[in-house]
């Protein structure tokens, strides 16, 4: 399975690709506001491009529980136009973080070669028609309610099929401006209207998410729903997150977005020599013979 790029292709058969997370905000929930310097932040992306990152996906508008109401799109421009530049002469894929409209196609006039928009489309759904002019990669994610509501947790019957039905509506969404298929992700929203417990039960379902045909994209990386069975704060996380993520390799997730790039491209990489197939029984080596038995 292919991802295409403005940059370029994924193949993620291949191997799983690792996106490194650049928040430029004052108030995000893992890092607290340590990359609105410019400077920092060009400094922390090419330091993650360096630890294995295949892409930087990199936003201005916080996402966090709690965050209040939504920035204006100019402001949000604002935070990401500094960055831009730098960002783009690392060499590696570009990725914003952006539900808007505005910000998507300043954003990808930059050099951006994907969008992801946390909204699955659902607050601006014109950024789908920026994206397939623009040739670029659109990612859709699983949320629910207004932008500065889309914490808040919501009642399912089945929690992974209505993930699936919400990513299968707004892929066709996505399809019906124009963007090709073979340009969209799949994002199931994990700690996004949803309990800890309702989470976990759209990682065990991820199996069922592949049936959409497009390539899974998670992103569990020091979230909430992680203390759910370790209590540990964000800075304590991190093992916690690698179990995800090795998890939702195995049940079919393909990139993964985090704030730990060098960590998690090892656990990958390590995941995926184990699980990879084995060779067809005739091209494998041959077996040792065991020691003849002595004859009496």
């Amino acid at each position: 399975m292919f991802l295409v790029h403005r940059a370029g292709s994924w193949d993620l058969d291949e191997r799983a690709r690792v996106v490194g997370i650049l928040n430029v905000t004052p108030d995000s929930f893992s890092d607290g506001g340590r990359y609105v310097d410019p400077a920092r932040a060009l400094a922390r992306a090419a330091e993650m491009a360096a630890e294995g990152a295949d892409a930087i996906d990199v936003g201005a508008q916080s996402t966090r529980p709690g965050a209040g109401s939504p920035l204006p799109a100019a402001l949000e421009w604002e935070r990401l136009r500094h960055v831009f530049p730098g960002l783009v002469r690392l060499g590696i894929p570009i990725s914003v973080d952006t539900y808007r409209v505005d910000v998507a196609r300043r954003a990808l006039d930059s050099g951006a070669a994907m969008v992801n928009d946390v909204s699955g489309l659902r607050v601006e759904p014109e950024v789908a028609s920026v994206v397939a002019k623009a040739g670029a990669a659109l990612i859709l994610m699983h949320s629910l309610g207004a932008p500065d509501r889309i914490h808040e947790p919501v009642e399912y019957d089945d929690t992974a099929e209505s993930v699936r039905k919400f990513l299968a509506h707004q892929m066709g969404v996505a399809l019906s401006a124009g963007v090709p298929e073979d340009h969209i992700a799949l994002d199931p929203g994990i700690g996004f209207s949803k309990r800890a417990t309702q989470s976990l039960e759209v990682l065990r379902g991820l199996q069922r998410l592949t049936s959409l045909g497009r390539p899974l994209y998670i992103g569990v990386s020091r979230k909430s729903f992680l203390a759910h069975g370790t209590g540990r704060p964000v800075e304590g996380r991190l093992a916690a997150g690698l179990g995800a993520t090795v998890a939702a390799l195995a049940l079919g997730a393909r990139i993964v977005r985090t704030h730990d790039v060098r960590e998690t491209v090892d656990a990958i990489r390590t995941a995926e020599a184990i699980l990879r197939p084995l060779p067809h029984p005739a091209s494998a080596p041959p077996r040792a013979s065991s020691p003849a038995k002595a004859r009496g």
